[in-house]
């Protein structure tokens, strides 16, 4: 006969109804009417169902039920209970809201200086998203998919997961927290909205889990520096060397493999050591300037910022190609 005590097991936010949970009455007796308060959520019960569908006028110890009359989407684990009067369940829902902000906010300064050190150690790139969904279950599972796609090189953090539509609060702790917004099976409000744009914060809205995933994999791939390979364009043996006005030392070369490209990087290998490496300052077919020369051909070689090229000397052509 005391008043209902329960844990919230569900919650969405429903098109036709509003703000629906469903909670698993502990102790008490939960009836039509009650002043309850769901986390940090208030509000009064307008309508109970069974695990049937049916509706009820009281739901006992032990016994599932879906509330209707709360003013927002609670989170899935949040306690719930009845309290005196409205005035009661405002003023509870109000101070754990305050100490929530007041969590969010250390948790905040404790990010933002890990943050520092990553990026001043240059090790971990953080990509920080804020989740709603139509039902928690859906902000859960997309929150642990989103947060397996963390590699060594770019870490997900999923700062904000809940049910419900996209609110200003939202958009304000994204832009804080310098995150992007998934939206499933939701839409924003038409103020969050406005203020997305003046904040410049990227919402995306998705029907299907994996493509939100695909599309923050892509995203983390744009964040990754790009690594690049070396790939071997031609190699030229040194035959003649002449002095040029104006130019510097000329090498007079016999291309042996693959083809030199006036563009290309080179090393000039001496008895197999690396003397030198730069880039080509000309590459001439007798008097003309060409864009490559291919095997079994002669050409001059112009090597910038280089004029110590011998007889003898092999001159490595190559160009790093973006993996």
């Amino acid at each position: 006969h005391r008043r209902a005590v329960g844990t919230v097991i569900e919650s969405e936010l429903d098109k036709g109804r509003g703000p629906v949970a469903t909670i698993l009455v502990r102790n008490g007796t939960l009836k039509i009417g009650d002043s309850v308060v769901a986390g940090a959520i208030a509000g009064k019960v307008r309508a109970l169902f069974n695990d049937m569908g049916e509706p009820i006028k009281e739901a006992g110890p032990s016994t599932p039920v879906e509330v209707l009359g709360l003013s927002d989407v609670p989170q899935a684990g949040d306690l719930f209970e009845a309290v005196e009067d409205d005035r009661a369940a405002r003023e509870i829902a109000l101070q754990r809201q305050s100490e929530t902000r007041s969590e969010v906010q250390r948790t905040n300064r404790v990010r933002l200086a890990e943050l520092f050190s990553q990026v001043e150690e240059g090790e971990v790139k953080d990509l920080n998203i804020v989740v709603k969904a139509d039902v928690q279950g859906s902000a859960e599972a997309l929150r642990e998919s989103l947060e397996k796609l963390t590699t060594e090189q770019v870490r997900v953090n999923v700062i904000h997961a809940a049910a419900g539509g996209i609110t200003e609060s939202d958009v304000n702790l994204a832009a804080a927290s310098n995150a992007i917004i998934i939206g499933f099976n939701v839409r924003p409000e038409s103020t969050a909205r406005h203020l997305s744009e003046r904040e410049g914060v990227d919402i995306q809205l998705y029907r299907v889990i994996y493509e939100a995933l695909q599309d923050v994999e892509q995203a983390m791939e744009g964040m990754l520096e790009p690594t690049y390979e070396e790939a071997f364009l031609g190699r030229a043996e040194v035959r003649a060397t002449f002095k040029v006005p104006g130019a510097g030392t000329v090498a007079g070369c016999y291309i042996q493999e693959g083809k030199i490209h006036r563009n290309a990087q080179v090393r000039v290998l001496r008895d197999n050591v690396v003397v030198f490496e730069g880039a080509l300052s000309s590459l001439r077919r007798f008097k003309d300037d060409v864009r490559e020369v291919s095997e079994g051909y002669e050409c001059g070689i112009g090597i910038e910022r280089f004029n110590d090229v011998k007889e003898g000397d092999v001159i490595e052509a190559y160009e790093m190609r973006e993996v």
